[in-house]
């Protein structure tokens, strides 16, 4: 029975946005507690003060609820919950949930659920058919989730009724199936080690000008840095994100500091680090600027031209100094020769807690690719991971964050 389970209802932007009334109707009535979050979209179709005097709660749909800055926790929401269903879930939703695209406050949520999801599509047949469609939809089944289809565990052949979101009761009494099955007992949250720690990432390049129109820079996208700022959000850790000029967005959540040379990332990032409970050092920063900079382009002449550089500030060293009891330091090395050597050398020379290393010799990896191959090296040993895309790496330097934090 659904007797006293806490229930979070996603509502998207679908015609069948009224179906939800129902949905809502009968989960009450078997003693669910359901708690709304609705999309921007989905508040055309539906009004929040319909879905709130069903539930009894104020409907979620902003991140902030008021001007007055209170803010709604898709953490808490993550943790509150015995299970999550996104009835209707429309074909925009479902490819933002398969790909991480935290855009809003239902997809944020769901990023940070514990319980079990649970997920009825809707949408014309043509869009349910194609191909993006049903792979999205795979991918959201090799993540755990549940997807409830017309007549679901009695499916129709071929795609007869697909598309179409299951009827309010069938979805409830598979709801219902489901949670007694997968949990006859309440279920116990169990919060990350670093859930409300401060964690400072810094992430990307930075570039070191020669004149208004030139600079010294490298070529890092920033992917694993960002990977990393929203797989501890998504663990409900409070971010701040110090992030060299990429082309990459964030969710809303994670307080963003954009930077461009060494020197704006050195003074954000000790700044933040002062009151953090860790740091994750994952930018490409530049070692060296020009001595110089030139206020005017300039010009092409015969003679070579000779730019003498001057060190820039060692971010992760300045932190070491810094580093309380308590604190954790996490590095980065990217290395081409010597790696586990050079490695080592950094972990000792800059008090880092453990530092990961990348090598250019993994071809695919590191700059600009959308996957990493890893070692992590620590005072107590080492551990070598495969090859795998950046957000599920970002996910095992987390782990390991969490063992020692």
């Amino acid at each position: 029975m659904l007797k006293g389970k806490k229930i979070v209802l996603g509502i998207t932007g679908s015609i069948a946005a009224y179906k939800a009334c129902f949905i809502i109707r009968a989960l009450i009535k078997q003693g669910a507690e359901v708690q709304v979050v609705i999309t921007p979209a989905g508040k055309e179709f539906i009004t929040p003060i319909t879905l709130s005097a069903l539930t009894h709660k104020p409907v979620v749909s902003e991140f902030f609820s008021q001007r007055d800055g209170t803010w709604n926790s898709h953490v808490d929401l993550g943790l509150w919950a015995d299970a999550m269903l996104i009835a209707p879930a429309t074909a925009s939703t479902i490819g933002k949930m398969a790909n991480g695209i935290a855009d809003n406050m239902l997809i944020t949520t769901y990023l940070s659920m514990k319980a079990p999801v649970f997920v009825a599509p809707a949408m014309d047949l043509d869009m349910f058919a194609h191909p993006t469609t049903q792979q999205n939809l795979d991918r959201l089944r090799s993540f755990g989730n549940t997807i409830i289809e017309p007549q679901s565990g009695f499916l129709a052949s071929g795609l007869e009724g697909k598309g179409r979101m299951e009827e309010p009761d069938k979805i409830v009494e598979f709801l219902d199936q489901a949670l007694t099955i997968q949990d006859p007992t309440p279920i116990t949250h169990h919060p990350s080690p670093i859930t409300h720690k401060h964690i400072v990432i810094t992430a990307g390049p930075t570039y070191e000008k020669i004149d208004p129109v030139r600079f010294i820079g490298n070529y890092s996208s920033g992917k694993m840095g960002f990977a990393l700022a929203e797989e501890c959000s998504r663990r409900g850790a409070e971010v701040t994100l110090v992030a060299g000029p990429v082309a990459l967005k964030c969710s809303e959540n994670i307080h963003r500091i954009d930077v461009e040379s060494c020197q704006q990332m050195y003074e954000a990032t000790t700044d933040a680090f002062e009151h953090a409970d860790a740091a994750i050092l994952c930018a490409a920063v530049a070692d060296f600027r020009p001595e110089t900079v030139a206020d005017q382009k300039i010009k092409r002449k015969d003679d070579n031209l000779t730019i003498r550089l001057a060190p820039n500030p060692d971010i992760a060293a300045a932190l070491g100094r810094m580093k309380r009891d308590g604190q954790r330091l996490v590095g980065f090395a990217l290395e081409t020769n010597d790696e586990e050597s050079n490695a080592r050398h950094k972990l000792e020379k800059k008090n880092l807690d453990f530092i990961v290393l990348n090598s250019l010799r993994n071809q695919g990896t590191c700059f600009r690719s959308d996957e990493n191959q890893i070692k992590i090296i620590s005072a107590q040993g080492e551990k070598t991971y495969e090859k795998k895309n950046k957000t599920e790496v970002a996910a095992d330097i987390i782990d390991q964050l969490e063992a020692i934090i």
